[in-house]
């Protein structure tokens, strides 16, 4: 039996699941094509949910902070700084602080 599997990935973001939920029903989304936020930064930072991928994007049950036109993100590079992306940040200059 195998113990260890070995993934590509350099590091992980955590996307509140139930925040991004929020921001769709209000027609509110990320990126050029308002996606959610989870499927836009898998677009843009050619991420995965598969151990293949060079990035995993991961979406997580609530983290409790539930902040309004907002997106709770946590990047397992800084765990100690989780952060809020909004809908009306430039998506671009977030997206390189996560790549």
């Amino acid at each position: 039996m195998k113990t260890k599997i070995r993934a590509n990935w350099s590091h992980a973001v955590l996307v509140c699941r139930k925040c991004s939920k929020k921001l769709t029903k209000k027609d509110l989304g990320f990126g050029p094509d308002d996606k959610p936020l989870a499927k836009a930064l898998r677009a843009e930072l050619g991420a995965g949910k598969t151990r293949k991928a060079a990035v995993g994007v991961i979406e997580v049950p609530c983290l409790d902070i539930c902040p309004k036109r907002g997106v709770v993100v946590i990047d397992s590079r800084r765990p100690e700084e989780w952060r809020i992306l909004s809908p009306d940040a430039p998506f671009d200059t977030e997206v390189e602080t996560l790549r």
